[in-house]
């Protein structure tokens, strides 16, 4: 079944409405996992787990579980990154990415021309013994300079 994308949520009102919505309680790992998400936006169960730490009893099988189960309702949107390990994003919406390929991170590309841009180039074609089901632009990337801390 197509999962159908929530709006980004902006604020721990939204999650839990959201959460009321697909039908699921709000427990206090959800939450612990949400607002390490909100700080995060883009982040694998370990760096969930990692900014949780002990303020919420919960291992990182159970925080991959909460996020994948956020994904699979459309709440949060899955990301893979070129390490194999799966990241998550807070925004579920249709959004372009870079991916910082030296620092294994995901930053959202704020331009709304990208993927209608695609779209229209990529309209009408065939793609033989295949059907296309969408589009999932990540634009890899490494930093021309170091990082300011």
């Amino acid at each position: 079944m197509p999962r159908i994308a929530s709006k980004k949520i902006k604020d721990e009102e939204s999650f839990l409405r959201q959460l009321r919505v697909h039908g699921m309680k709000v427990t206090p790992q959800r939450l612990a996992v949400h607002r390490a998400m909100m700080e995060l936006v883009h982040a694998s169960a370990d760096m969930v787990k990692q900014r949780i730490g002990d303020s919420c009893r919960i291992s990182t099988v159970s925080v991959y579980g909460i996020l994948s189960e956020l994904a699979d309702k459309g709440i949060y949107s899955r990301r893979m990154s070129a390490t194999s390990k799966m990241f998550f994003d807070i925004d579920p919406r249709r959004h372009v990415h870079l991916y910082d390929s030296r620092n294994n991170e995901f930053l959202d590309v704020n331009d709304d021309t990208l993927l209608p841009l695609v779209e229209s180039g990529l309209r009408g074609k065939r793609f033989r013994g295949y059907k296309m089901d969408g589009i999932d632009i990540q634009i890899i990337c490494h930093p021309t300079r170091k990082k300011v801390l």
